[in-house]
This record gives structure tokens, sequence and C-alpha cells, in this order.
């Protein structure tokens, strides 16, 4: 048997149980691959199934196996770049931790995925994260996040050019770190999307790990679709615009920052046409905006779809989610859709939403404490017509998206989906505890009457 295989990840899905054991292959034979090659499932041919890879209803069961030396050296790019004192050394958690470089890509190793019976070989598989990643390093805690590539190694395995999983090229696996419930990341997607807004889809996954020990379970994780790979097409008419993850000083559009390097374009990266978000920024920051106010809206609105934008502000407000755009220069994307020609806001990464108690770091509803180093707040909000739009867009959401008597449901409902999984959590890999996860989503509960009732309040003031 061909050793490399012996060495491989195997993941298995399954809509088990945490307590249920699934069948684990110790190896692979190759000569097995394309007896478990089904166009529906593994072809680029096939259409995104997101009824099988994002139910609603269901936990997802993901087993994972890799060997020790993959795992190893995944571990080791961790050490030599998020500590000083490099692997094993002394500092805090694993070693003292350094500023995380967003420019750190952690390696890549080959894996399998198993799934109804059918393998997914060489699949590619990495950590993920930025602060997210080096905080949970350094805290010794291991369940770390997780990217899959299903066509990453294809270079390497030619057997497997363009394989996907169920339409799927990329996957992430998102660790709900700094959440006791384990909810954020599900839910403020699906608010954005029933919202009016393009959002990722998301579902629950058990995670198991077997890196030379047995199946280890990582607890529970939410799988989050990557926007570059079909959010695009699934929402969007045309997935064929420049799409953009601004991160870095650049992503705030503050004047005097603008820079290409922090826009890093995701599409269309041979063209490397930066020009229609280099005159978003030039329109955002133009003196016409005092000068000329007219002139500078029609010119604004040329560029940048502001009711897009206003009712992304307005939602992401409410549920006070502060590690984006306002307090972070991070955890958004631009998207110039080709249907308007205009650039649309797409919302990232939501582990930090409705982070009830530790939101003093969140917008105010009235946006006064939004600096001028946030332009696309600040000038747009100093519009009276767009200001009326952003209130009216608090209105909508919290009384049609966000209000009590749908979310108490909401939160009950999976409560009782996931609260198996979370008491099953090892300290060591976990963030949280069942008491922890009864007492946050009580809070979340609070957090949804509170916010409607700060957000009328404010409305009641503006009469």
């Amino acid at each position: 048997m061909n050793s490399l295989y012996r060495t491989f990840l195997i993941i298995s899905i399954a809509f088990a149980s945490c307590s249920d054991d699934l069948p684990i292959e110790e190896s692979v034979n190759p000569e097995d691959f394309n007896d478990t090659w089904e166009i529906s499932s593994h072809s680029n041919d096939a259409e995104p199934d997101y009824s099988v890879v994002f139910p609603q209803d269901k936990v997802l069961r993901f087993d994972i196996t890799i060997s020790y030396d993959y795992w190893s050296s995944m571990e080791s790019d961790l050490a030599e770049n998020l500590t000083t004192s490099g692997p094993g050394g002394g500092g805090p958690g694993r070693g003292a931790p350094v500023d995380t470089d967003s420019d750190f890509k952690p390696i890549w190793v080959p894996c399998n995925m198993q799934f109804n019976n059918s393998e997914w070989h060489n699949v590619g598989i990495r950590f993920k994260g930025n602060s997210s990643l080096s905080s949970v390093y350094n805290s010794n805690i291991d369940k770390f996040s997780f990217k899959l590539d299903f066509d990453e190694f294809e270079d390497d395995y030619p057997e497997i050019k363009n394989q996907r999983f169920y339409g799927f090229k990329q996957l992430n696996l998102n660790n709900n770190f700094g959440d006791y419930s384990e909810m954020h990341e599900k839910i403020a997607p699906e608010l954005f999307r029933e919202f009016g807004l393009v959002s990722s889809q998301t579902a629950f996954v058990a995670l198991y790990i077997d890196f030379g020990n047995g199946p280890q379970f990582f607890g529970l994780y939410t799988l989050v679709e990557e926007v570059d790979d079909t959010v695009l097409g699934s929402q969007y008419s045309f997935s064929s615009g420049n799409l953009y993850k601004p991160e870095g000083t650049g992503a705030t559009f503050a004047q005097g920052t603008f820079n290409t390097a922090d826009m890093y374009l995701k599409t269309n990266e041979d063209e490397a046409d930066y020009s229609d978000v280099e005159t978003l920024y030039n329109v955002i920051n133009s003196d016409d905006r005092l000068n000329n106010p007219d002139f500078w809206q029609e010119e604004l609105e040329t560029v940048l779809d502001v009711s897009v934008f206003l009712r992304w502000l307005a939602a992401n407000t409410v549920i006070q989610n502060w590690d984006t755009y306002g307090r972070m220069n991070h955890n958004y994307y631009l998207y110039n859709n080709p249907s308007s020609n205009k650039i649309e806001w797409i919302p990232w990464d939501n582990n930090e939403a409705f982070n009830v108690g530790k939101q003093e770091g969140a917008i105010n509803i009235d946006l006064s404490d939004v600096t001028s180093g946030w332009p696309l707040i600040t000038n747009i909000a100093k519009i009276q017509e767009y200001k009326e739009q952003y209130d009216n867009y608090l209105e909508e959401f919290v009384t049609e998206v966000f209000y009590e008597q749908k979310m108490l449901d909401v939160y009950n409902t999976y409560y009782d989906l996931i609260y198996e999984y979370v008491r099953a959590e090892d300290s060591e890999y976990s963030f949280t505890t069942p008491s922890n996860f009864k007492s946050e989503v009580e809070s979340l509960k609070q957090h949804v009457a509170e916010r409607s009732e700060q957000v009328e309040a404010y409305l009641q003031l503006l009469k």
C-alpha cells in the first residue's frame, strides 16, 4: 500500500451525534479511489448542494485523521510565526506571543475526506485566522480554525484535478473563538441575508481529529461558505467582478491610507486593476463633499452602492459587532457587482457579534462615536439623506428581522440542537463550558430585547 495514503488525513462526515462512533479507516487503498468518485459529490461540473453541505436543522459530523508528521509540521509552522521563542519556547502559552503578521498564511498539508461512504483524497487543510489564531495558540487550547481546499494539491495528484465537495472548492471550519454560545457565527449571516444583504451560508459541525492517537473531539464548529468560491456565484447574477478583502491601514479608507497591498484582490488577479476601489477612496475623501455636496453624492453613488452599505451598517450596529469596519480594519469584503458597476459591501467573520457584556468597543446607534478615521461611515452619515436612510434601516431591522419573539425561537432551536455537543467538549478543545453556554444563551435573549428598546428610544428622540 502506498505509504502516502497511510499518512493522509481522513475526514468523514455523517449526520450523527457526538456520542456515535464512526468507523475510521487507518489506510486508504489508492485502487479504490475511482470507485468513490461521483459527479454530484466530487466533480466541478456539479452545482453547489446547499441542502447537503449547509443544512439548517442538523449538526454535521467531521472525523479527521492526520499523520503525526503532518500535524507536527503544522504546529511547528505556528510556533515559528506566532512566538518569539519558537517551538517549545517560554512565555505565556506555547511561547511568547508576537504581533500577528496579516501576511502570515499557515502551511497547507494534504488529507483525505470521507462522507456518505465516499472519499475525497489529497484535500488541502491548514489552520486559519490572524489575531484569533495567535490567541488560541498561545492559550494552550487546541481548538484551531481550519480551511479546506479540495483541489489544493491537484498539481501533485492529477487524479483530483478540479475536485469539489458537493460543488464547493473551499470551506471554512470556524472555532467560535470568544463566543460562549457558539452561535454568533451561525446566526449573524442568517440575519444579514434575511435583511437583503449578501452573506455566507453556515452550518454547525462536530469535528473529530485523529493525528496519531485516535479520534479526538475538537468541539463544535461553524462551517462557513467561502465568499470567493460560491457566494458570488450563488447570490449574484454575475461573479466576474473584482472582489476585495481589505485588511490593514488601507482598509480604513482614511485620508492618505490608500494602498493596493491592503486591498487583497481575490478575483481577476492577473488584471490587477484596482481603479474601482481607488475611485471609491478618492471620492469618499474628496473636498467636493463640503464644496459641492450634490455632485459628491452623485459621484459616490456611481461607485458605491450606498443603500447596501447603510443597510449593513444598521444591522451590524444593532447586533453590536465591533470586530469590523468602524473599529477594526478588517473582516469585510468589497465586490464590484457587474450588474450595477457599483461596489457592494459583504460582511465577514462574525464571531464577535452579539458579544454580550464585552461590547465596550461597539459603535453607538447614533454613530456619534465614530471618528474621522472611518470616512465610509462618518462622511456618508453627515449627509442628511443618508442619515435618514440609515435610521429607517435601523427601524426595519429591529421590526422585521431582529425582534424578540422571533429571536427567542431561533436561540431556543439552536440551543436544543447543539447543547449536547457543547457539553461534550473537552477543556483542551473548548472556549466555553455548559454553564457558560447556558448563561450566554440567556444573555442573547436579553440582548435582543435591549437592543430593540435602545433603537426605539433613539428613534423617538429624532421625532
